[in-house]
C-alpha cells in the first residue's frame, strides 16, 4: 500500500457531521464539519432527518478531500464512526426514511421500558449487557414500527431496513447494495447478544421485531463493500466501523485491559477495557463489546451521560449567556468557585449510573449574587462531577482505582474544565495531541482492514500525550457533596 495514500474518516455526530482525512502518520491533513437540525417535536422527544444526516455527510466528505488538495483515488479507505443509538427505519425499494430518526437521547419509550423492567432485566443484562432504558434503539424500532402507518405490515414482508446511522450512511454510500452494522453497534440496540454476536431471537419477539429488518452483523475492521461514485465518481473501500465511543478508545489506543477514556461530546462516555470476555456491572454500567478485529473480540464497561458538553450548547442557545462554546471558559474563569450553584443537566433523564428517565435538569443555590460566571461554572463542574460518578462505579466494578483517565472530544480544549476534572477524580487526566480520537478510530479499523497499517503495535506508537492534568490540593470535598444533594434534587422533581 503507497504510504502517498490516506484514510477518510466519516465522523456523524450528533450534532454536527464531520469528515477528517488522516495520513500514514495519524495526523489530521484537512477537517470538514458541518451542523444539522434538532427536531424536538415534543418535550423528550428528538429526532433527526435521516437525509440531512446524509447530505451533511457527503458534502463534508467531499469538502475534506477538496481541502487537503488530494483527488478522491488517493483514498485508501474510509472508516465510519457514528451516533449510536440513533434510529433509522427506510424502505428498501425506494431508499426513503418511514420517519425521522429517532435519536439516542429521545425519551418518548420511556413508560414502556419502565414496564419491561420487572420481568426482563436480568434476562436483557444476560444477554445483550445493557440496562433497559429508551436510550438505545429495540424501543425505538418498536415505536416506528407501531405508529408509522403500515409499517409493521412492510416490515413483516421484508420491505423495510432498520439501521443505527453507520448502517444508513453505508447504505447510501453503496447506493444501496450493501446492509451491514459491525459488532459496536449492534451492541448497542438491546437486541443483540454479545457473547454469541447474534441476534437474539428471544429479544426480538419480546419487542415484536422481524428479523428481517435488521442488517448483517461484521466485524469492525474489514472491507464491507465500495462506494457506488457517490464520491467524486470513485470507487473506495469501505473498510471500518464502529459506533463513537468504541472508536474512541480504540484510537486513544486503550487496548489492554484496564486502560479507561473518557469522549466529552454532546454527552459524556467512559469505557474501560475488560479484554476477551464480558463481564458485567454491579455498580449501574453496561457492558458493551469494544470491537472486533480478526476474529478476536474486546468487550468493554461503558458509563453514559447524557449530556455533556451539550450544556454547554444550552447555555449559548437556551440561556444566551454566551455567544459561541468556547466562551465559557473565559466566563467560568471570571469566578473562582460556583458561589454555591450546582447545575444538573438532566435534560434527557440521567443516565450512568443513576439510570432515571424521569429526573429533570435542576439548578439549585441560586441568590441574588449569583451571575453568568457562576452558571458557566457550574456547567462545567457539572460534567467533571458526573464524569466522576461514573469513574466510582467503574473503581468498585474493577476493585482497583483509576490511575489515569485518557480524554478527548471538543471540550478537552477547556483547560478550567480538564483541571476540574482531575481534582474531582483525584487522578491523572491526560490529553492526547490528537484529540480528534473518535475519528482516528474509525480510521485505524479501516486502515488495518486495507493493509494501510500492518498491526496494532505499529499504530500504538503513534499515540502522543499533549498535556497531563495532576490533581492539584485544592479540597473538593464540599463540591461533591454539593452535587450529591443537587442530584437528588433531580431526582426529587422528577417525582412531582
Amino acid at each position: 500500500m503507497s504510504l502517498q495514500k490516506f484514510i477518510l474518516s466519516l465522523d456523524q455526530g450528533t450534532t454536527s457531521s464531520r469528515a477528517i482525512i488522516f495520513d500514514h502518520s495519524g495526523n489530521s491533513i484537512s477537517i470538514a464539519q458541518k451542523e444539522f437540525t434538532q427536531i424536538f417535536p415534543k418535550p423528550g422527544w428528538v429526532e433527526h432527518d435521516p437525509s440531512e444526516i446524509w447530505s451533511s455527510q457527503i458534502a463534508v466528505a467531499t469538502e475534506a478531500i477538496a481541502k487537503a488538495g488530494i483527488t478522491p483515488a488517493d483514498i485508501a479507505a474510509i472508516g465510519i464512526t457514528n451516533q449510536r443509538e440513533t434510529t433509522i427505519v427506510w424502505d428498501r425499494k425506494t431508499g426513503k426514511p418511514v420517519y425521522n430518526a429517532i435519536v439516542w437521547q429521545d425519551r418518548r419509550t420511556a413508560a414502556y421500558c419502565d414496564s419491561l423492567k420487572n420481568n426482563y432485566a436480568s434476562i436483557i443484562q444476560k444477554k445483550t449487557g445493557l440496562i433497559i432504558d429508551a436510550y438505545f434503539s429495540a424501543s425505538k424500532i418498536k415505536w416506528i414500527l407501531d405508529n408509522v402507518n403500515g409499517a409493521r405490515e412492510k416490515a413483516t414482508r421484508g420491505d423495510l431496513a432498520f439501521g443505527t446511522v453507520d448502517s444508513w450512511l453505508v447504505w447510501n454510500l453503496t447506493g444501496g447494495s450493501v446492509h451491514v452494522t459491525d459488532v459496536t453497534n449492534a451492541s448497542r440496540t438491546m437486541l443483540f447478544n454479545i457473547e454469541s454476536l447474534d441476534w437474539d431471537e428471544e429479544l426480538l419477539q419480546l419487542f415484536e421485531i422481524p428479523k428481517a429488518v435488521l442488517p448483517q452483523v461484521k466485524s469492525s475492521s474489514e472491507q464491507y463493500g465500495l462506494t457506488d461514485g457517490k464520491i467524486a465518481a470513485s470507487q473506495i473501500p469501505i473498510a471500518g466501523i464502529a459506533g463513537d465511543q468504541q472508536a474512541a478508545l480504540f484510537g486513544q489506543m486503550c487496548i489492554h485491559p484496564g486502560m479507561v477514556k473518557n469522549t466529552y461530546g454532546t454527552g459524556c462516555f467512559m469505557l474501560m477495557n475488560i479484554g476477551d470476555k464480558p463481564t458485567f456491572s454491579q455498580n449501574n454500567l453496561v457492558t458493551t463489546v469494544a470491537w472486533k478485529i480478526n476474529n478476536q473480540v474486546n468487550y468493554a464497561l461503558e458509563g453514559s451521560i447524557f449530556i455533556g458538553g451539550a450544556v454547554v450548547q444550552w447555555l449559548r442557545d437556551g440561556l444566551k449567556i454566551i455567544g459561541s462554546s468556547n466562551e465559557v471558559e473565559n466566563l467560568a474563569q471570571q469566578v473562582t468557585d460556583n458561589g454555591g450553584v450546582y447545575m444538573v443537566p438532566a435534560f434527557s433523564g440521567l443516565g450512568a449510573p443513576h439510570w432515571n428517565q424521569h429526573a429533570k435538569g435542576t439548578i439549585v443555590g441560586i441568590t441574588r449574587g449569583t451571575t453568568s460566571a457562576h452558571f458557566a461554572r457550574a456547567a462545567l463542574e457539572s460534567i467533571a462531577l458526573q464524569t466522576m460518578e461514573v469513574l466510582k462505579a467503574m473503581e468498585a466494578d474493577s476493585g482497583s482505582h483509576i490511575k489515569e483517565l485518557r480524554v478527548d472530544g471538543g471540550a478537552t480544549v477547556d483547560d478550567l474544565l480538564m483541571q476540574i476534572q482531575a481534582d474531582v477524580l483525584k487522578s491523572t487526566v491526560v490529553r492526547p495531541s490528537v484529540t480528534e480520537t473518535t475519528a482516528m478510530g474509525a480510521a485505524y479499523l479501516a486502515g488495518l482492514a486495507v493493509g494501510y497499517w500492518n498491526s496494532v503495535e505499529e499504530i500504538e506508537k503513534q499515540w502522543k500525550v499533549e498535556r497531563i492534568f495532576q490533581p492539584s490540593d485544592k479540597n473538593v470535598d464540599s463540591i461533591i457533596e454539593g452535587w450529591h444533594k443537587a442530584i437528588k434534587a433531580a431526582k426529587y422533581w422528577a417525582e412531582l
